[in-house]
């Protein structure tokens, strides 16, 4: 089934401040949305509150995704439910390797007695491994301990390949990438594209959607989405910044007054 991911007017706090104030999208498989903005207007909130993150409390508006309420869903659920979140700056965690932690993830959205033979994980797991140009030692390297920045971006597209979810958020994804490692990174992405699966990418920089194709594009600002349009909005974006869009808006202070 195309997946049916509907946001309506979400608000959220982050420790009593406001910093989404009324975000409206509506994103259907096969569709891949870009989110640009300036620094601190709300983007990375966006994803964070969407996947639930605790530091953030949603206090208005729906997100659901096939018409079930994903604010009603704890994170695990959101994950089964197919949520899935490529974080900007994914977290190390020492004592778990990258198989074991990869295998736990997808048995836990599988039905009891039907997990993933280890024979058929590791071949899978290996051949994804083969498509992000990854070196197979880290399949039994602790969870991002040590890991660079793009090998740490790497393992988050490797995680979405291995998990297969139905909304994929990817978090400015190619900070921290050489021109190289943002081919292979989108590579990856552009493999899952199907008519099942939607994808938000969320970023400062036209080049990753040289790669990356957008269907939409809309420009993020004081916690809203002031303008949508096609891939050209992402052209005019990097070629003039964004002070026509703040001088046609009539905007002086894009931000929400921290980054976000």
């Amino acid at each position: 089934m195309a997946a049916d991911f509907v946001i309506s007017g979400l608000k959220a706090t982050i420790e009593g401040k406001e910093i989404l104030k009324g975000i409206d999208l509506q994103m259907k498989g096969g569709e891949i949305h870009a989110i640009m903005g300036p620094n601190g207007t709300g983007k990375s909130t966006l994803a964070s509150a969407l996947m639930g993150h605790p530091k953030y409390e949603v206090t208005e508006g729906a997100a659901t995704l096939n018409g079930e309420d994903l604010l009603e869903m704890a994170v695990d659920e959101r994950a089964r439910a197919g949520l899935f979140l490529a974080m900007q700056y994914p977290s190390e965690i020492s004592g778990v390797t990258n198989s074991d932690f990869l295998r736990s993830a997808i048995n836990a959205r599988r039905e009891e007695g039907s997990e993933i033979s280890l024979i058929k994980f590791i071949r899978q797991m290996e051949g994804k491994m083969k498509e992000l140009e990854m070196n197979p030692e880290f399949m039994h390297r602790y969870l991002n301990e040590g890991f660079s920045g793009g090998e740490k971006k790497r393992n988050e597209i490797l995680q979405m390949m291995m998990l297969d979810p139905k909304i994929v958020i990817l978090d400015e994804i190619d900070s921290g990438l050489d021109i190289d490692a943002l081919k292979i990174v989108a590579q990856g992405v552009n493999a899952m594209r199907s008519e099942e699966r939607g994808f938000l990418v969320i970023t400062h920089y036209q080049r990753l959607l040289n790669y990356i194709k957008p269907d939409f594009v809309h420009v993020m600002m004081q916690g809203r989405i002031v303008k949508s349009g096609g891939p050209e909005l992402a052209e005019r974006l990097e070629a003039e910044g964004y002070e026509w869009v703040k001088e046609e808006l009539g905007i002086e202070d894009e931000t929400v007054g921290q980054e976000a």
